[in-house]
């Protein structure tokens, strides 16, 4: 689910188009673009799933789920971070 910031500019959204076939299309990261399609810009490179991120009201900070740091299991957990361009 994509997400605008709250400065109307730019978009955040997760996409695996960058997946291998040895990643059998599960790999999620977040990337972020410009309203006009340029620009697109890698936020995540770890782990395999990356996913439905939100910024804050005031676009300081930014909530996202990932299944880093899950040592192997399929658990998901939720990451909250500050925000900075």
């Amino acid at each position: 689910m994509p997400n605008i910031h709250p400065s109307g500019k730019k978009i955040i959204f997760s996409s695996n188009h960058k997946s291998t076939p040895e990643s059998r299309g599960f790999n999620f990261q977040l990337y972020m673009i410009n309203l006009d399609g340029t620009g697109i810009k890698a936020i995540t490179s770890e782990s395999k799933f990356n996913a439905f991120p939100m910024f804050s009201p005031d676009g300081k900070k930014i909530v996202f789920s990932s299944n880093r740091n899950n040592n192997g299991t399929r658990e998901t957990y939720l990451y909250i971070a500050d925000w900075v361009e």
